[in-house]
């Protein structure tokens, strides 16, 4: 394993250790019990994991998370730290960096931030590396939204993602805070959000804008 996305594995696993069973996340209707289920069936289980994204499985999927949910918690969390088993691709070789590495970083996040948090400053690897990651997140992350976006870093830098000529829709702040933004968690992100009215409206339909 990569050794960020394997540091981020132990902060998660840390994280969910200390949260307990029943402690908040920012996912949806889940608690860390169902959120360290969804990562043991997603790593140990291709056969339901694909219900992840493939929406007709999705009920398959539920039902074996559901069953994984009800294992005792501390048995999940050391089966999610240990790493994946001997069968799981997720031990092929780059897959793991490629694959869990933002995986890992918002879902660690999501655990950290349900509750009154104070703000952390990641390791200048691990920042560079959600940098390169940046315009994958905005295709592939939680919604994507119609309008084009130009995503920028507080020191110039930037990336854009354009959508078929859509207005464009400036958004800034540190790589880990854009990738928040880009999978849905813009309410505990720290980014500011800038374009026209209208646009940014349409931005907000698609994914959450940060908290006032």
């Amino acid at each position: 394993m990569s050794s960020l996305a394997r540091a981020e594995r132990a902060r998660l696993s840390g994280l969910l250790s200390a949260a307990g069973p029943d402690g908040p996340t920012l996912c949806e209707g889940w608690l860390t019990r169902d959120l360290v289920a969804h990562l043991v069936v997603r790593e140990g289980r291709p056969d339901a994991a694909a219900g992840i994204r493939v929406r007709p499985l999705a009920g398959w999927t539920q039902r074996v998370q559901d069953r994984a949910a009800a294992r005792p918690y501390g048995e999940l969390v050391k089966s999610f730290r240990s790493g994946p088993p001997a069968f799981s691709p997720f031990n092929l070789p780059g897959v793991d960096e490629a694959a869990n590495l933002l995986e890992y970083f918002v879902h660690a996040e999501d655990v950290r931030r349900a509750v009154p948090f104070e703000p952390e400053e990641p390791k200048a690897e691990l920042v560079e590396a959600l940098w390169r990651r940046v315009p994958v997140a905005a295709r592939l992350g939680e919604s994507r939204p119609s309008v084009s976006l130009r995503l920028t870093r507080p020191d110039g830098r930037e990336v854009t993602v354009r959508r078929h000529d859509r207005p464009l829709v400036t958004v800034t702040g540190e790589p880990g805070e854009l990738v928040l933004f880009l999978f849905g968690r813009g309410a505990k992100a720290a980014v500011t959000v800038e374009g026209e009215p209208e646009a940014v409206a349409e931005l907000a339909e698609a994914l959450p804008l940060p908290e006032d």
